[in-house]
């Protein structure tokens, strides 16, 4: 697996785009930010195609760029978990309205739930459930890749907040106890925001275990 990031928006959004290898134009996008004019850039320079969105939760600093996207690329399928599905039409829970600029989009063209498994553009990845920064937090294991794309769950040497609207605290920690430390320890954990880590350095440094 080809993995490109790029780091968008106010809020430093961690954006993944991946594609099978450097030789191939079809790609998914992980969480396109909140402000993607970056991310088209990029799409541009590299010749690339994406061919979904898969959203690992509802936030607004996570979603916001499907807008542009869906007009850039209207073949495009979003996908998000079916407990946050609501929240790409709902400025109060996906947090827009709160910043004074009310966020919505079209509903997802594709609902998610565990252990479904998302095959596209040669890149294949498990669905987790992990809630507790939302009740449709989710995280997309490479099993072939030793990777797993984790959203705002998992932090290096933190954990995700649970303060916003639907997040439990005891949820998200049980989330990473069973979901996340029961994968293989020399796994690649690329979370929402921050520096990638591992599982192995998580289950022996982070202060919230």
């Amino acid at each position: 697996m080809k993995i490109d990031y790029l780091i968008l928006g106010g809020y430093q959004t961690n954006c993944y785009v991946l594609r099978k290898n450097d030789a191939v134009q079809d790609c998914l996008i992980i969480d396109p930010g909140l402000e993607a004019g970056e991310l088209l850039e990029f799409l541009d320079e590299q010749k690339l195609k994406p061919v979904a969105v898969v959203l690992t939760h509802g936030h607004i600093d996570h979603i916001a760029g499907v807008s542009i996207l869906r007009s850039r690329f209207p073949e495009i399928k979003v996908y998000i978990h079916k407990l946050d599905a609501e929240m790409l039409t709902e400025p109060k829970i996906n947090l827009s309205a709160m910043t004074g600029s009310a966020f919505v989009t079209e509903a997802e063209d594709v609902s998610l739930k565990e252990p479904d498994i998302i095959d596209l553009a040669g890149v294949k990845l498990l669905v987790l459930h992990t809630p507790g920064h939302t009740p449709g937090g989710i995280s997309l294991y490479s099993k072939q890749d030793d990777v797993v794309f984790v959203g705002d769950t998992l932090f290096a040497d933190s954990i995700g907040r649970t303060d916003f609207p639907g997040g439990s605290m005891s949820q998200l920690l049980a989330s990473v106890r069973e979901k996340l430390f029961t994968l293989p320890e020399e796994t690649q954990v690329y979370p929402g925001h921050g520096s990638a880590t591992t599982i192995a350095a998580e289950k022996a440094h982070n202060p919230f275990f």
